[in-house]
């Protein structure tokens, strides 16, 4: 009489619910990690880099202004309008705005920095003006999330 061999294997259901809790532990660690949150944070820490280093830029340029032949004039925070105070991009049409190009480009930054969401052109997405006191304010009105601006002043 033949002698059937006998296999070990898992079965149908062994593997059914291994997959099951797999899918649940997958499941649960992406809600924990929240991915949407993660990359808006990592937008917003971009913005807040991209603020400083307008402001920085600006400052620089200020210690230096003995030695360089352009000046800056900026907007009033107060009075100006949030289209006069937007720092224009390279080769702008925009008919309002705050050029730093030709002052503060190769020397002090190597380029404008953008807004990873912005989708003009002509703007870089962030704003610069000088308050009544004199000091300087850089703000990122695009900021995701909170909703609070991200806004630099010196």
């Amino acid at each position: 009489m033949p002698k059937f061999k006998k296999f070990k294997a898992f079965s149908l259901i062994e593997i059914l619910i291994t997959v099951a809790l797999i899918v649940i532990l997958a499941t649960i660690t992406i809600i924990a990690l929240n991915p949407a949150q993660n990359f808006v944070d990592a937008r917003n820490a971009q913005r807040s880099s991209h603020v400083a280093a307008i402001l920085d830029a600006v400052t620089q340029f200020n210690v230096n202004q003995d030695t360089t032949p352009v000046t800056i004039t900026l907007p009033d925070c107060d009075t100006a309008a949030d289209a006069d105070m937007e720092i224009l991009t390279e080769g702008s049409a925009a008919a309002a705005g705050v050029d730093l190009n030709t002052p503060l480009v190769e020397d002090y930054m190597v380029e404008l920095p953008v807004d990873p969401s912005n989708d003009d052109a002509d703007i870089t997405g962030y704003r610069i003006c000088e308050t009544t006191g004199g000091r300087i304010e850089v703000t990122a009105p695009l900021t995701e999330g909170d909703g609070a601006d991200i806004t630099v002043k010196r």
